[in-house]
């Protein structure tokens, strides 16, 4: 078994694919519409889906926003520098929600910064080996 993807509710899907492809640096891998079902799925990610575990963005196309809910937690992305990273994420129009720097009971540097729907992604910083 393997993660295939995580699915992630948008209200507006080109403002979301421009995230994660523009400022993010993902690919978009593909795009469906269904249109008796009146939905569109997208899927974005770093290598393509046989190789590792992607996104997928839904769009219901008669929904706008969505409660985000008190279970979501966050999408975690391995970087070189998540100080680097921050500052080409709000170079590129992103929104950084918390600095680069230590996590707070311990030593790895993260970041958060969060999509146009208020999902969080953070950055864990590669560890020196």
């Amino acid at each position: 078994m393997r993660i295939l993807h995580t699915m992630l509710r948008v209200g507006d899907l080109d403002s979301s694919i421009k995230f994660y492809t523009e400022v993010l640096g993902m690919r978009l891998l593909r795009r469906t519409d269904f249109p008796d079902g009146k939905f569109t799925l997208a899927f974005v990610g770093y290598q393509d889906e046989r190789d590792g575990a992607v996104l997928e963005l839904t769009f219901n196309w008669d929904v706008d926003q969505y409660e985000l809910g008190s279970g979501y937690g966050h999408v975690a992305l391995e970087v070189d520098d998540a100080y680097t990273a921050c500052d080409e994420i709000r170079r590129r129009g992103g929104t950084v929600t918390r600095e680069a720097g230590p996590m707070k009971h311990g030593s790895t540097v993260i970041a958060f910064v969060q999509d146009p729907d208020g999902y969080k992604i953070e950055l864990i910083q590669k560890k020196a080996r």
